[in-house]
């Protein structure tokens, strides 16, 4: 039995990869549910727990450049 390489391992190998991949799918989904952030009140809704609060900052006027800019890399 050369369980080696994936196209030459035999069907209980394949079985043993799916497996171990669900299982780290499912780990990663259960950490991604558990790490959401929660309100204590329960009260809150999505916009007001994520709404921002600081001051809103603009761009400035665009800037005209004459001459050479060199290479960008």
């Amino acid at each position: 039995m050369n369980n080696s390489s994936l196209r030459s391992a035999d069907s209980a190998t394949h079985l043993k990869v799916v497996v171990v991949s669900l299982v780290a799918a499912i780990m990663v989904v259960g950490v991604g549910i558990l790490a959401k952030p929660t309100v204590s009140d329960g009260s809150a809704t999505f916009a007001s727990r994520f709404d921002a609060a600081g001051p809103v900052i603009r761009a400035g006027k665009p800037t005209a450049t004459a001459g050479d800019l060199g290479n960008i890399r």
